[in-house]
């Protein structure tokens, strides 16, 4: 059970959070209760999209920032976006079971999403103190700096959703995913 109340609804969060709740629900048919939960800060719910937004269209796949939401969920023992991204991965990106399950061991069976995974789990682990031979690898892999900007975002953006998870024990509503062991 959530640590502090979940709107319910949309009608029931904050009404600055409204209109950007009724966004979420217009674009992915229902509000997940990680969403209604942050609605709890009209702020945060709007960084929170807004980041989200920005990444989206940026040079990364789909499916590879399923990948990096995957590793760094498992990293961090976060059972709320292991769930909902093991769903979102497997029916919007079209990941197979080999290829989640790789993820969540912080890698890839493409090779070069692979490199991708792999950098973002050491940025998690080493809190972003990496060498210049793991730049070098995800270079050598193809990505661009711009790229290697994005997967250091989305390592931050899904380290923040992981915290906020725990940290309020956000009720989960997706097929529910355990970790295995967090960091």
């Amino acid at each position: 059970m959530s640590r502090i109340p979940t709107p319910a609804t949309v009608s029931d969060a904050p009404e600055k959070s409204r209109p950007l709740l009724e966004a979420v629900e217009k674009q992915l048919g229902v509000v997940p209760n990680l969403f209604r939960l942050v609605a709890t800060s009209p702020q945060a719910l709007e960084g929170y999209l807004g980041l989200s937004g920005a990444l989206a269209k940026g040079a990364l796949p789909a499916a590879t920032r399923e990948r990096i939401a995957l590793a760094v969920a498992e990293v961090n023992g976060c059972d709320y976006c292991l769930s909902a991204h093991t769903y979102l991965g497997r029916n919007v990106a079209k990941l197979d079971d080999a290829e989640i399950t790789a993820n969540r061991g912080g890698a890839s069976n493409d090779p070069k999403a692979d490199a991708a995974v792999r950098f973002a789990v050491k940025v998690v682990r080493a809190r972003g103190h990496i060498s210049e031979a793991d730049l070098s690898a995800v270079r050598l892999a193809g990505y661009t700096d711009a790229q290697l900007i994005e997967i250091v975002q989305h390592v931050a953006l899904n380290t923040w959703t992981n915290y906020v998870n725990e940290v309020f024990k956000t009720d989960i509503d997706f097929p529910v995913v355990t970790a295995r062991n967090a960091a």
